[in-house]
């Protein structure tokens, strides 16, 4: 029998190759831009940020912005918010668009005209930020209080799903981590203020984001 060198069709490999391509571009979205650049101091920790968070921006300006990575925990925060300030009326459509935005920072009164924008509108928006400054009008103490309380809740559910799910989970991988960024060129007063709101919400669990750098030698 003559031999003959073995050929291998190709064909179904690119295919398959395509097909994967257009799968995650269609499944894959695009993660919105905050609507605040900050500029972090840098250090040597290399700890990874959780996944239950509440974080809080302070930009150069001092101005201050709010974030939740739960959208269902988001929820709950929102409708507490409304539940103490009467003047705040969402619909139901806004409702559900903010639990979908990432980073937000304005007052009370100007949320609904913010959650209508798009995001490269919202960073254009002009807004002090939440205030903070003013203890009578300490709305940043209400959404970190409010917003503590509906993390707590959802990690205490995502922990019971785990749970009848068979897995063997931490307890403390499901507590909320309240988190602080600040732009390296904010004064101090501005961000001892915001650490002076977690004390009095006795929220001693509070980390700081830093960018990065080479450990010394």
């Amino acid at each position: 029998m003559p031999k003959s060198s073995p050929s291998i069709d190709m064909t179904p490999m690119v295919d398959l190759a395509f097909l994967l391509v257009t799968f995650f571009m269609l499944a894959a979205s695009i993660r919105p831009s905050d609507p605040v650049d900050v500029d972090i101091p840098t250090s040597i920790s290399d700890m990874a940020i959780p996944a239950n968070v509440v974080l809080v921006t302070v930009d150069a300006g001092g101005r201050v912005f709010f974030k939740m990575s739960d959208p269902e925990a988001k929820r709950e925060l929102i409708n507490s918010m409304m539940g103490k300030y009467k003047s705040l009326k969402l619909t139901e459509k806004q409702v559900e668009e903010f639990t979908l935005m990432e980073t937000f920072g304005c007052t009370v009164g100007e949320l609904p005209q913010y959650i209508d924008l798009s995001t490269d509108e919202r960073r254009q928006f002009n807004t002090s930020g939440i205030p903070y400054l003013d203890s009578t009008k300490n709305q940043l103490k209400d959404w970190i209080d409010f917003g503590n309380r509906a993390a707590v809740n959802s990690g205490r559910t995502a922990y019971e799903v785990a749970q009848m799910d068979g897995l063997n989970p931490d307890p403390k991988d499901f507590v909320p981590k309240f988190i602080l960024r600040v732009d390296s060129k904010t004064l101090y007063a501005n961000a001892q203020k915001v650490i002076d709101v977690f004390r009095e919400l006795e929220l001693n669990n509070l980390n700081f984001i830093t960018s990065l750098e080479m450990a010394p030698l």
